[in-house]
Formats: C-alpha cells, sequence, structure tokens
C-alpha cells in the first residue's frame, strides 16, 4: 500500500530543486565562508545567491535577511534581543494566546527574569482582535510578537493591520511567519513589520536552516556570539549547504505559489465535504474565511485524536493531532482552548496539512478509510469509558 504523507505544517519532503542546488555543495563546495581563498569565495558566492533567492519570496532586500539554524532560533533571537534593550519605561512584551511555544515559552523565560508579559486572547475563530490589540500597547511596550499563520488551523492574523498599528504606536512589531512563507504572497517591504521568522523545511528546503528578517535600520541583540558571521547578527560557520536548499526551495516555491496554492485548496475543500458529508460529529476548528489553503483541523465527537492518528498510520497515511513539537503530550492543544473549543473535542482533534505533492487519489483514500476510523475510535472510547465507570 503506497504512503500517504498529509503532515506537512511538521515538515515537507525535500523539493527536486532543493536537492539538485545542495549536491554539489555536500560534494564538493565545502569551504567556509570566512575564508578568503577560492574555496571561501565559492561558498560565500553560494550563500549571496540564496539570499537573494529567500529575499525576493519575502520582498526584501537581501542584506535584511539573516541566516539561522531554525524558525525557533529566529524567534528567540527576537524575544531575547529585544528584552537586553528593555529600560524601567519600556519592559512589556504583547503577544497571543495561540502562538508557537518557541515565543511563548521564551516569553515565560523572560517573564520570569522580570519582564512583564502580556498574552491576548483570541475569539472562536482563531484571531486576535485588532481593536484589543491596540488597546494593549503603550510606551511600555518593548515588542508586539503575533504569529502570521497558526501551525495546527491555519488561520492567518491580521498581520498588515496589526503590524500597522504597532507602527503608529512606536512599538517593534514581530511575526512568526513560518506558515505563510511559500503559501502566501508576502511583500514584508510594504507591511510595517520589523521582524519575521522564516524556516526551510516547511516549504521543501532541509531543516537546520532558518531565517530571521529584521526590517533595515532596526538592531536587534544577537543570541549567538563570537564570529563575524552575517554581519555580526548571528555568529557561527554557515550551513552553507542548508543555506543553499533553502534559497532554492523559495525560488521552487515562488514559481508555482498561486498554482499550488489553488490546486491545495480545492483538495482542502474536497477533503472537508467528503468528511461533512460521510462522519457525523465532524467540526472545523478555526475561520472558514481567514485560512491558508493547505491546512484542515476537524475535531470528531467522542474521538481521541491520538487514536485517529495511529490507526490512519496503520493505513500508511500520515497526519497530526496537532503541533509536531508537542507531540507526547497528554494534554489538548493550548490553540484550540485558547479559541474556546471543549477540552473534549479539543482532545479529538487532527490536522491534515497538504504540500506539493499531494494528489487528489490521496484525498480519495482518506475519506475512503477514515468513516470507519473514526467509528471503530469512538466504539473503543465508549467502551473504554463504560469499563471504567463500572470499576
Amino acid at each position: 500500500m503506497s504512503r500517504i504523507y498529509l503532515d506537512h505544517n511538521a515538515t515537507t519532503p525535500l523539493r527536486p530543486e532543493a536537492l539538485e542546488a545542495m549536491l554539489p555543495i555536500l560534494q564538493q563546495g565545502f569551504g567556509n565562508p570566512s575564508s578568503l581563498h577560492w574555496a571561501g569565495a565559492d561558498a560565500r558566492a553560494a550563500v549571496a545567491q540564496a539570499r537573494a533567492q529567500v529575499a525576493a519570496l519575502i520582498g526584501v532586500a537581501p542584506e535584511t535577511v539573516l541566516f539561522t539554524s531554525c524558525a525557533t532560533e529566529s524567534n528567540n533571537t527576537v524575544l531575547t534581543g529585544l528584552a537586553l534593550r528593555r529600560s524601567r519605561h519600556s519592559d512589556e512584551i504583547v503577544t497571543c494566546a495561540s502562538e508557537h511555544p518557541s515565543v511563548l515559552e521564551t516569553c515565560d523565560a523572560l517573564r520570569e527574569g522580570g519582564l512583564r508579559v502580556t498574552v491576548l486572547p483570541v475569539d472562536g475563530d482563531g484571531r486576535l482582535d485588532p481593536e484589543r490589540f491596540a488597546a494593549s500597547l503603550s510606551e511600555c511596550t518593548l515588542l508586539a510578537s503575533v504569529m502570521w499563520v497558526n501551525n495546527e488551523t491555519g488561520v492567518i492574523q491580521p498581520i498588515p493591520e496589526l503590524a500597522a498599528c504597532a507602527r503608529e504606536r512606536g512599538v517593534p512589531f514581530h511575526s512568526d511567519a513560518v506558515q505563510a512563507l511559500g503559501k502566501l504572497p508576502l511583500e514584508l517591504e510594504s507591511v510595517p513589520v520589523d521582524f519575521a521568522s522564516f524556516s526551510a523545511h516547511k516549504l521543501g528546503g532541509p531543516k537546520g536552516s532558518g531565517v530571521l528578517y529584521v526590517r533595515e535600520g532596526i538592531r536587534v541583540a544577537p543570541l549567538l556570539r563570537g564570529g563575524p558571521q552575517e554581519r555580526r547578527r548571528r555568529a557561527g560557520t554557515e550551513n552553507v549547504a542548508g543555506i543553499v536548499g533553502f534559497g532554492a526551495a523559495c525560488a521552487a516555491a515562488a514559481r508555482d505559489l498561486l498554482e499550488r496554492g489553488a490546486r491545495n485548496g480545492a483538495l482542502r475543500d474536497r477533503l472537508w465535504e467528503g468528511i461533512a458529508a460521510k462522519i457525523a460529529g465532524a467540526h472545523v476548528n478555526g475561520s472558514l474565511e481567514h485560512r491558508v489553503t493547505h491546512t484542515l483541523s476537524v475535531s470528531f465527537d467522542g474521538a481521541e485524536g491520538e487514536a485517529l492518528v495511529i490507526a490512519l498510520d496503520l493505513e500508511n497515511i500520515a497526519v497530526a493531532s496537532g503541533a509536531a513539537c508537542a507531540s507526547g503530550s497528554t494534554q489538548p492543544s493550548h490553540v484550540l482552548l485558547a479559541m474556546g473549543i471543549p477540552p473534549e473535542w479539543a482532545a479529538g482533534s487532527i490536522r491534515f496539512s497538504l504540500g506539493f505533492d499531494t494528489h487528489s487519489e490521496h484525498i480519495e483514500r482518506v475519506l475512503d478509510v477514515l468513516p470507519a476510523i473514526v467509528e471503530r475510535v469512538r466504539a473503543e472510547r465508549r467502551a473504554y469509558t463504560s469499563g471504567a465507570g463500572r470499576g
């Protein structure tokens, strides 16, 4: 039985274009970009080309692109770097309850260090109210950080509006834009975002390569120190092969962004229509209007999400019960709970996330097997609950 991968929000297969670009670097391009000789020059040229490719996809100047190891590092760099600049009059971070743990947990650590953190709620659609956001900003706000596209639900936040509001109040604005890269047209030069975090392996690039966009003229203290790399903004020898693969994946994504988005949107809609028609007690999580085309989060009444994931895996279908970084947790998704979804619904949720290699046959296979799986998982849960009650 062929394998079906519908967990692209966790990670993606390497795009052929990225592999093709990386192989010469892995085989022969061993130079250190900081070296002055020919090997170093070749490596610097490869990094520069990749920087231009990433910059073109997000609509910025290449010099504003800072290479990191991952988006988690990029998020930490902004949050901790800005925290170092806090003063008696500017000592607060404003963020959102549905953020990625790399933001929320870093904020928790900064709070322990004396920084004030305001975590704003989201509505039932998973969206942040711009008026509430505006009211939370003050002369004490050091930074505002709001995710562009939620990794679990695919909900899109009104980032241009939020960023403009922050700009009016003189507050630097950061967005974890990992799930937006290669999925939405991004022209960051025309949006008042000061920092944005990205990751290569979410759009067909390799793991271990990330980007932090830093608007020209904005300074942030480096997280890693001890070298001149990345214009002294991030020390450490560059992962040249990973960076080159990131650039090639961005160039490939730019070529098929609109066509791929429309195709995945049609496949996602077919998936939900089939689920709704065949399975009673299924609910979409998050806004139906403000969401990316490749993500569908569904809760099933009376089912356990982890059990559904395991049962689908036995059918060679890979999906997720939440964020990959939360795998193994017995707690319902903090994102769904923040939206006001009842814990029993949140516990019965799974996420389908589509990619450049998803086809209609994959969707039809899911619809063939999912109804029986949901019914079986529900029956097992009813039997367990009934037995526990008798005990």
